[in-house]
This record gives structure tokens, sequence and C-alpha cells, in this order.
């Protein structure tokens, strides 16, 4: 644990976690935001190196939940673009912030069409998991460490609000894909650090 002007910091592993992973409260509304992290932003979902093949792999079973413009886009440019960092990223339906992978209600509720079909039992990727783990970002430093730090957007004040109201912690809201990308044992050891930072 070490400290610096930002606050606290916790390695885990090759994984430094900032102090506001434990110290804010986020719990997603998504009947007030109506998914709108997948339709607003001026690129798309990073993307670890193996997903944009998993896309690939399982697109016969999700594209139909696509929409039309959200299947050309997949079609025309591939299962992922880069974007002006340099990373990989979900690609966006041309002119629009929209991911290709979303897919849209009677109602227009925003909802990832690959996640809709992995529910039903039809593939075996989830998402990427940058969506899973929202708000916490991971970067990834020069010398292979991962930083992972609280994304704070305004579309999503409600469920920074939200988790205020009911006590929950980022930690403990992505506690299914923090476990997923990261393991049990490093989860357990977050939760260790988290009762250490939030008593200190």
């Amino acid at each position: 644990m070490a400290h610096n002007g930002f606050g606290t910091i916790v390695q885990i592993g090759d994984c430094l976690i900032s102090e506001d992973v434990f110290a804010e409260f986020f719990c997603c509304d998504y009947a007030l935001c109506k998914g709108k992290c997948c339709i607003v932003g001026d690129c798309g979902a990073p993307m670890e190196e193996d997903e944009p093949e998993l896309c690939e792999r399982d697109y016969p079973s999700y594209k139909h939940l696509m929409s039309e413009a959200g299947r050309k886009a997949a079609e025309d440019k591939g299962f992922f673009e880069i974007d002006i960092e340099g990373d990989i990223v979900t690609p966006l339906v041309p002119g629009t912030e929209e991911c290709a992978y979303c897919s849209f209600d009677s109602e227009g509720n925003c909802l990832c069409s690959i996640e809709m079909s992995f529910l039903q039992g039809k593939c075996a990727f989830r998402k990427p998991i940058s969506c899973s783990l929202y708000p916490i970002r991971i970067s990834k430093l020069s010398n292979g460490t991962l930083a992972l730090n609280v994304h704070h957007w305004d579309i999503c004040k409600d469920a920074f609000e939200k988790g205020k109201r009911e006590n929950v912690r980022v930690y403990q809201f992505l506690k299914e894909p923090l476990t997923r990308r990261f393991g049990a044992e490093w989860y357990e050891q977050l939760c260790a650090a988290a009762e250490m930072v939030l008593n200190q």
C-alpha cells in the first residue's frame, strides 16, 4: 500500500488499484440511464487483444439481435477498430456514437446483443470485459503493470447516487466481473485491502 498526491494506491499481483475503487459508491440505475454508455462516447469500448476474435467467432449467434446499421458496421469495418490513441475498441456505427453491438427494444432501451445471446445460452463469450467492469477502467503501464481507476462520466451520475443510497461501493458492485477477470483469490485480497483502506 502506498500513498501519493492522488490518495492510497494498493498493489495486488500486477495490479495497482486506486483508492477510489474502494471509496466510491456505484450501482447501475438502468431504469434511468437505459444503457446510454453503449451509445454515447467518442470511441467504442476498450477490448482485450483476444476479444475481436471471440466476437467474430460467436457473431452468428447474436447478429440477429443487432440493429441493421450495427450489422453493416461490423461486416464493413470488422469486429474492432483502432481509436485515436491506438487502442483496440468496439466498432461504432458510422456517423453516430453507437456501439455496433447494441440491441434496442421497442421502447428504445439499449442492451448488448452479445450479452443477450450469452444469457440465452447461445454463445460462450459474454461481452468485452471493459463493459462489464465499468466504471473501472484498466490502463496498461509501460512496465506491464495494470492500473485500475474509477472513470467518472456524467451519464452515470444516477449510478453513483444510487450506490450511495444503497451503500454499494464500486468494488462490491463489480464482484462478478472482477472475479471473472482476475480470479476469486485476487478478489478476496481486494476485499481485505478495501477494509484496510476504508478503516485507516
